[in-house]
């Protein structure tokens, strides 16, 4: 399990408040080691309400605590930022959808490769989103 004094670290450094959600969620995305959604989370968190959870996001992602995650399920994800991370562009690193779990992980050894954009162009993000089966599936499948 997390530590509460954890938790009001990584809150501290982003200069958020804490508050008895913020650490239940931030706690929450932590120990699930994966890119979770509102959904995801309101289910693991069956006390606290979706705009409660969603409120929450919206002020982590405005901090860079959380980044999103588009995997292509139509579902924004998110995860915890690392505490250097400025969520700029070339902080951005590739994610893997598992096509049979469905569980989106961040695969933070891996950075969105540069791309040499037209002439007046400005890049301000970038997906990178490889699917497939994660490790536990693939195993599951091989057995």
């Amino acid at each position: 399990m997390i530590e509460e004094d954890f938790c009001l670290h990584k809150l501290a450094l982003r200069d958020i408040r804490p508050t008895a959600i913020r650490v239940l969620v931030l706690r929450t995305l932590l120990e699930m080691k994966q890119a979770m959604s509102v959904s995801d989370l309101e289910a693991q968190l069956d006390t606290v309400d979706k705009s409660t959870i969603f409120r929450t996001l919206t002020l982590f992602l405005s901090h860079h605590l959380i980044h999103g995650v588009d995997d292509g399920s139509g579902t924004l994800k998110y995860a915890v930022c690392d505490d250097s991370c400025q969520c700029a562009v070339e902080d951005q690193h590739m994610h893997f959808c598992c096509e049979c779990c469905h569980k989106t992980f961040c695969v933070k050894s891996i950075h969105i490769p540069s791309v040499q954009l037209p002439p007046g162009f400005i890049q301000t993000g970038a997906n990178y989103v490889i699917k497939g089966l994660c490790a536990a599936c693939a195993l599951r499948k091989k057995e």
